[in-house]
């Protein structure tokens, strides 16, 4: 029994099977100029371009796009066949569906990256759909690695050039089955709104010193130099540059 696929509103358990006779029947008629012909050899190679669509899949979302534009290579290859070359029709048009997926894929992606590590990707995913073959546990991207000479970096990350970006607004579910955004899960210690809120209100409170406060602010925490060494930078006393960063520095706890 045909595997039941749903994609764009097509049942494809549903799709007629041509013999090799009433495919070369039908290409004749074509290249006749029959088109209506040429609706129903497309609609009989839904399949094929579905086999080869579901090589490039990284997520559900982008399947029909991807669907879509194998058939845009369906068309292009009915277009283009040369009866006399004597080879069957899907051996010639199963490089031009690809050819067509990975140009929208390049085109189309979010992220621009480089050709050949699309390419990468392309081979990273038949070569898991080869191992995955007839298993029923999940191939690990080590063996992808070893199956085509490659390191484990170099896998993740075609395969991380390929799949969709994820946006903060997407919804998550946590291990307590809430919902919640991405982005209120991913927290950034480094540059919180609080740690972010403090330091404009320490340049705020800087900004309030005089020039000498701030020059010897300057030295002494920025730069690093002992009392002594900004009483003979700004020509003062060790005394007096003690007196004025004590000052400043009071004055920048009661802004803060």
């Amino acid at each position: 029994m045909a595997k039941r696929v749903y994609i764009c509103g097509i049942d494809t358990s549903t799709l007629p099977k041509l013999s090799h006779e009433e495919s070369l029947n039908l290409l004749k008629r074509i290249k006749a100029g029959d088109e209506s012909a040429k609706d129903y050899y497309i609609y009989c190679n839904l399949r094929l371009v579905l086999s080869v669509a579901q090589r490039f899949v990284t997520s559900k979302e982008n399947m029909d796009d991807i669907f879509q534009v194998g058939c845009v290579g369906l068309m292009k290859a009915i277009d283009n066949f040369d009866l006399s070359l004597n080879v069957l029709f899907s051996t010639y048009a199963v490089p031009m569906i690809i050819g067509e997926i990975k140009r929208f894929l390049r085109d189309s992606s979010a992220l621009r990256v480089s050709r050949s590590l699309r390419d990468t990707a392309y081979l990273v995913l038949k070569s898991r759909e080869k191992l995955q073959h007839d298993r029923t546990d999940e191939v690990g991207l080590e063996e992808v690695a070893t199956d085509l000479n490659l390191t484990i970096r170099e896998v993740y990350d075609a395969i991380d050039a390929i799949s969709a970006p994820l946006s903060l607004d997407d919804s998550i579910t946590t291990d307590n089955d809430e919902e919640m955004r991405l982005g209120e899960h991913i927290a950034d210690t480094e540059h919180s709104i609080e740690k972010w809120i403090d330091h404009t209100d320490l340049l705020d409170a800087i900004k309030q010193l005089d020039s000498r406060e701030r020059q010897i602010l300057n030295l002494r925490y920025f730069i690093g130099k002992t009392q002594m060494e900004v009483s003979d930078a700004v020509g003062i006393s060790q005394a007096q540059v003690s007196r004025l960063e004590k000052n400043a520095l009071e004055h920048i706890k009661r802004s803060l």
